[in-house]
Order: C-alpha cells, then structure tokens, then sequence
C-alpha cells in the first residue's frame, strides 16, 4: 500500500505588531509649534546674556564723561590708558607666560599619572583615587599659608615660578582623572597589537595612544590655561612687584577705596576676556569631542 506524503505547509506570515499611536503630547505640539513660540523665549534669553557685555563695551569705547547710551563717537583712549600707564602690558605677557607654563606642567603631569590610573592596578590605588576626589572639596584659600611657608624657604617668592607651580598643583587632580578616563576609553587590545609588533611601552603609548588622546588633552589644557589666567589669590599672595604681577591683580588696582575709573576697568575687562574667548572659539570642537570621550566609555 502506498501511502501520500502529506506537503508540508508554509507556516502563515507573522503579523506584523501594529506600532502604537504617536501620542498627540509634547512631540507633535512643539513640531506644529508656530516659529515665534520657539524663536521668541531665545532671543530673549539671547538679550538678557548679552546686555551685560554690551555695558561694559559701551563704558570701555565712549568718551570720558559721556552718558550716551551709545558709544559713539568711539574712542579707545581706556585701552591706550591701562596698556600704558596701568602696565597692562607688563600684566598681560606675565598672564600668558603663567597660563602657557601652567597648561604644558599639568598636561605632561597628568597624562603620567592619568595612564598609571588607568593601564595598572597597584594596592592603593582606590584609596589614591578617593584621596583626589576629596582634594577637590580643599579650597585655594587654605593653601595660601603653607604653600607660602614653602615658596619662602625656597626663596620663591616673588616669582612667576611660585605662581606657576602653585597653579600646577591645584589642577592636577581633577585633570588626572578626566585623562584616566580618556585613557580607560582606548582598546588595551591596540596597544598589545603594539607590543606584538614590537614596540615597547612608551614607543606603544606615543604611537597609538597618544594621538587619540588629542581631544582630552586639549580639554584638559585649556582649562588649566582659563583657570590659571583667571585666578587672583595666588598671583596677589605670591608677587609683589607690579613688573611681576598678572591681569586679575592688575584690574584689582584700578579699583580704589574713594573712586572707580569705570572706563579704565571696563576696558582691562576686555583685555582678560579677549584670550579666553578667542581660545574657546578654536576649541571648542576639541573641547565638546574630548569632554564627550570621557564622559561615556566604551
């Protein structure tokens, strides 16, 4: 007896599951939005930011005396003022040397003790990473005593160098663990392909690693150099001579217990602020993909 084989039947297609309704809420609101609800609340966030740079421009570029509400016409008779006989001039280059200074000792410091955090496991190591964290809570002004008791015994005092390493010190821990975090985020497996092709360590870590830790180490830098040229107490604690002092203490100068020259003030305002900002505006691609990088890992 012969006997049929049964055909197999093709399992009927799944039904595709029915996506649920978009929920008629915020999303689709702030789409069909109309354009000024958007543009409107910006613009005046946008104006209530800028007011305060626009005041300090107006005082800095009109005449003495005036009280225009525009600064026309236009002098820069308070830049010609505190570059030359304020000895801004003196104060800026001493600013950029500390903040130069202050940025290439903390980045190699930190970038050594960042890759140590990092690549090697010793015994204290969570007890040292506790210890830096904590540091963070020490304000600068507890500082001032026993890092002057050293810088004179050294004979420091009055010195860029004083300033320079005092600065140094204060940023090292935080920028030692946003760069072991860098760190932690570049493959370990790109470095032992390194050391199977034959490189050592340092050879390893200069050709592989390094370059991408570009973006954390612009970072990391150019937040030493902003705050080292913004800092006031150890350039005001540590120098004494007015051809050795930076831009914070020399606009504490033009301040005075009976009269305020606002146009002279105004205008060494700008010349502090000018640096930071024109730094900020070439890095701020690096600054967003380095902070980026430390923030997530893998």
């Amino acid at each position: 007896m012969i006997t049929k084989e049964a055909t197999p039947v093709a399992p009927a297609p799944a039904r595709a599951t029915p996506a649920p309704p978009r929920p008629a809420g915020r999303g689709r609101a702030w789409d069909e939005a109309p354009r000024w609800q958007i543009y409107l609340p910006l613009s005046v966030y946008l104006v209530f930011t800028l007011i305060p740079f626009y005041w300090i421009l107006l005082f800095a570029l009109r005449p003495p005396g005036s009280t225009s509400l525009v600064p026309w016409p236009m002098t820069f008779e308070h830049f010609e003022k505190v570059w030359t006989e304020r000895s801004f001039g003196v104060y800026f280059q001493n600013s950029v040397l500390v903040g130069l200074a202050t940025l290439v000792m903390t980045t190699v410091v930190a970038l050594a003790g960042g890759y140590a955090l990092a690549r090697f496991d010793f015994r204290v190591k969570q007890a040292f990473m506790l210890a830096l964290l904590c540091s963070q809570f020490v304000p600068g002004a507890l500082l001032l005593v026993p890092l002057f008791e050293i810088f004179a015994e050294l004979q420091m005092i009055n010195s860029l160098g004083s300033v320079i390493i005092a600065e140094t010190v204060f940023q090292l821990p935080l920028s030692m663990i946003l760069i072991s975090n860098f760190i932690k985020n570049v493959p370990y497996s790109l470095e032992e392909a390194a050391w199977v092709d034959g490189c050592g360590r340092m050879k390893a870590f200069r050709i592989v690693v390094l370059p991408l830790l570009r973006p954390g180490l612009i970072a990391v830098g150019s937040f030493a150099f902003v705050h080292s040229w913004n800092h006031f107490l150890f350039a005001l604690m540590f120098l004494n001579n007015q051809d050795k002092q930076t831009i914070p203490v020399g606009l504490n100068t033009l301040m005075s217990a009976d009269s305020v020259d606002l146009g002279a003030l105004a205008a060494g305002g700008i010349i502090a602020a000018v640096p930071v900002v024109l730094v900020f505006a070439f890095i701020q691609k690096w600054l967003i993909t380095g902070f980026s990088a430390g923030a997530v890992k893998g």
